[in-house]
Formats: C-alpha cells, structure tokens, sequence
C-alpha cells in the first residue's frame, strides 16, 4: 500500500510539474493600448522632452517598431481592427462612435456602425477558447457597456472604466468591482486592477488588455508632474508639449513600468509578451479649433497632419514588443505593420486557432519578432476614413515606400508620397508620376469594392458659408465649443 500511495504521489507530482511545464509554454499576453498617443512622443522615438524611462527600458528589452500603423485614423475603428483581425471597413466601424457631424459640408459622411456585432469572434474570445483567462480594463468604445462591452466579447474581467481622468470624476461599468479611491487618478486606478488580475492569475495563462483613456483631451494630470514639465517648458524656453499633456504621458509611463515590476515580482517576465503601441495618431488641437477653449497639445513634427487625417501623423504609431524567450533586446523593425496583426500574432503567441468563417486580414507579426530583417507576405497596407475631422474625408494606400491619399469630398484631390525619401510628405509626387498614381488609384479602388467599403455622397444641403459648422449628432443642433468650460489644470499659464 505505501509503495502505490508513493508511485501515485510521483505520478501526481509529474503530471502537476508537466501541466506547469505546458502553461509556460504558453506565454502570457498583455497588451497595453493607448489612446490618442503620438508617434513621437517617447524617449524611444526621439522626444527629449517627457520622461518615460519605463517605455524606453520596454524598447531596451524588446523590438521597437519604426513603420507601425493604426488601422484608423481614430480610436473605435482601431479598437474594432484589433478585436476583430480585420480591417475595420468590412463591418463598418469607419468613425468613433457615434462620430462627429458637418451638415452642411460637400459630402454627406456614411454612418458609422454604432457597435462592434456580437457575432463577432473577438480576440479576446480566440485567446479564451485556447485555454488563457482573459481581462479588459479600461476604455472599450465599441458599444454600449451594457450590451455590448467587453464582458460581453469574451472577456472573463472586464473594467470598462469611463470618464476623464480627474480624481472621482470616471467610473467602472460593473458594480462588482472594487471602486476606486475618491482621491484616486483614472491611470492609477486602471495599474491597481492590472496587477491584481496579474496575482490572481499567474498560475495559469492570461490575455490581458490594459486601455487607458490617457493621453485623450480633456487634458488632466498630476499637479506634480504639471509643474514639474511647467518649470522645464520655461526653463528650455518652448511651448509644446502642453505640461499637462507630457503629464499624461508620464502617467501612462508608469502604468508601464507597475505592469513590467508586477511581473517580475512574480516570476514571469520571461514568460510574458508584452505589446505596447496606440489607437491612432497624436492630437495637436481640438477638431473644432476654438482657441478659446483647448490650447495646442502636441508637435507632430516631423510628420504631417495628426490624429482624424490619414496623412503619416494620425496613423503611424510607435510599437514596442517585448518576449525575452523569443525576441532579441534592443532590436528594431521597419516593416509596415498595422493594428489587425494583434490578433493572429496573439492566437499564434497562445496555440490557439483562429475563427473558421471569419475573414483575417492580419498577419502574424512572429516571423518579425524573430527576425527583425524579415518581410511579410503582404502587397499593400490601406486605410479608409470617409468622414470630417482633423481633415477631409479619404482613403489611403501604402503599398512598399508609396503612398497615395484620395479624398473623397468630391473635389477628386490626389496626393502621392515616396514615405521611404519624405516622411514629412511635404512633396506631393502625384503631377509627375501620373502612372505610379493610377496604379495605386486602381488597387485602392478594387481594395474598397472588395470590403464593400461606405462612401461619401454628395449633399443637397452643401453651404460653403456653413460648411465648417459642426453640429452634434445626438442633440441635433451646432456645437459653440466656447461655451465649455476648460479643465482647472489647463487653465493656469506657463
């Protein structure tokens, strides 16, 4: 008897150390997604301004991406690449929700679909039927909280947590969870639940997509690191970024660096994937360009336009991975890389399988994480924006070093870029190479057919005197943006 009580104890032991063995195999996966930040807006990426030791040192550790972009020009397209794998225009999803509304420019913009459809086969649901428990905190803006939320897309916690970033000013959907401190900042909020969904689960594999509304407007941060960029501002004699947005950034920087401690406390940095990019490009001022309510936040230079344009500054992003078992410290990549590669990236990371009867646009970015010199399988890279808001309304095509942007506002403006020799896009090539522009015009063309993308239309109710007013759709009336009230940490002057 205790010779069987003994091989069955070491069977038991075997058979627990093999199952620690298989879920270490399986890496964890956090994905930390940021909202509105600039490609250049970290030390990484050349800002010599804001302190981000933490992000930089993820850079140190991983691959940092060069030529990354977001699928959208604004967040919830860009959420719904990411969930879905698929180029947001195949289900809609074109504008943030509910979208913003000039009714009386050239061009009726189409509607954006108003959720993300729940027979969508999320990543998130991918990452669950492949063994991980997965969580989601943060912002989700691809429906309703209540029909349509993260916990509703296979998401076993989900903190959709609203609201700006003041202390006691947002909230989480679902009473069930802890509320924060009334003192406690939105970004301090969403690290404490991160690392406690980290302890709990560190026994197992786990997905897990932190979604700060940092660093969107309205701008509000710490009044020490306010005051802190304020003295460096007037001290290096230069206005932008706004203090309160390098604030902000900073913020984010440590959510970073309490997730990256988290884990090493615990033993898993080795066997963690850690991804860190941004939902579209960064914010230099508010859409509707009241200078008497929202100062300048940021510098795109050297990239022009920015978050709402489809032009280098609203949709080249940074990306950073970091996985020491699989990826090389300290490299970079320059491949052309979008948001919808997450997903198969993520399954593939996980073992799991990707939906049968769902179209995927992504591709796996481990080839490049392996080899950073690697190419993907891809002929083109395109974006589709149809609507009004830092810019007209347009769609894209990168296809190599070539870009070219049509605008859809029926003035049937064309302009084309060689990205690899002009970054900045300050030389429109499309007079003199006529060909390289109908080859590109043609691909974007059968691109949107193939998508059955929306389109503009032209409008009967077109006033060039009106043209710029900006109406909201759920009240249905103008929008007098000098009648609201700036936040207090705004207010004061350099």
């Amino acid at each position: 008897m205790k010779m069987k009580s003994f091989l069955l104890g070491v069977l038991l032991l075997a058979s627990a150390n093999w199952a620690r063995a298989e879920t270490q195999v399986r890496p964890n996966v956090i994905f930390i997604f940021i909202d509105d930040l600039g490609w250049g807006d970290l030390g990484c990426y050349g800002n010599d301004f804001i302190d981000t030791p933490n992000i930089d040192q993820l850079a140190k550790d991983g691959m940092r991406f060069t030529d990354f972009y977001a699928a959208g020009a604004v967040c919830s397209p860009t959420r719904c690449a990411v969930q879905s794998g698929q180029n947001q225009v195949r289900i809609g999803i074109t504008a943030h929700i509910p979208g913003h509304w000039r009714p009386f420019e050239r061009v009726i913009n189409p509607q954006t679909t108003m959720a993300l459809p729940l027979d969508v086969v999320t990543v998130g649901e991918s990452m669950k039927q492949a063994g991980y428990v997965t969580g989601y905190v943060g912002k989700w803006h691809l429906g309703r909280g209540d029909k349509f939320g993260p916990d509703k897309q296979g998401y076993d916690f989900a903190a959709e947590i609203n609201g700006p970033h003041l202390p006691g000013r947002f909230k989480a959907t679902d009473p069930t969870i802890e509320k924060p401190a009334p003192d406690q900042f939105r970004t301090d909020y969403e690290a404490e639940l991160c690392e406690s969904f980290i302890r709990k689960n560190r026994e197992r594999p786990f997905f897990l997509i932190l979604s700060p509304y940092a660093v969107h407007i309205p701008l509000a941060s710490k009044s020490e690191l306010v005051d802190k960029y304020r003295k460096r501002a007037k001290q290096r004699n230069r206005s932008l970024p706004h203090p309160v947005y390098a604030g902000l950034v900073e913020e984010v920087d440590d959510q970073v660096g309490r997730i990256v401690r988290a884990l090493d406390a615990l033993g898993l940095t080795n066997d963690t994937m850690v991804v860190f990019t941004s939902d579209n490009g960064g914010l230099n001022k508010r859409y509707d360009y009241d200078e008497r309510v929202d100062e300048v936040v940021s510098d795109l230079t050297p990239l022009k336009g920015e978050k709402g344009s489809l032009h280098e500054g609203g949709i080249r992003v940074p990306l950073i991975v970091k996985h020491p078992k699989r990826i090389k410290a300290g490299t970079t990549c320059s491949e052309p890389t979008i948001s919808y590669d997450f997903y198969p990236t993520f399954v593939e990371v996980g073992d799991g399988s990707l939906p049968r009867n769902q179209t995927m646009d992504g591709l796996s970015l481990l080839p490049l994480l392996q080899n950073p010199l690697a190419k993907l399988k891809r002929k083109a890279i395109h974006w589709h924006y149809p609507h009004y808001h830092h810019d007209r309304p347009a769609s894209a095509i990168r296809e190599g070093d070539w870009k070219l942007i049509e605008y859809l506002d029926g003035t049937d403006d064309l302009e084309l870029y060689h990205i690899a020799n002009d970054l900045s896009e300050s030389i429109n090539l499309a007079g003199e190479r006529k060909g390289k522009v109908a080859d590109l015009k043609r691909k974007l063309l059968e691109w949107r057919n193939e998508v059955l993308a929306r389109l503009p239309i032209p409008n009967p109710s077109y006033d060039p005197k009106r043209a710029s007013e900006w109406w909201s759709r759920r009240k249905a009336e103008p929008i007098d943006s000098s009648l609201r009230k700036r936040f207090p940490s705004t207010e004061r002057e350099l």
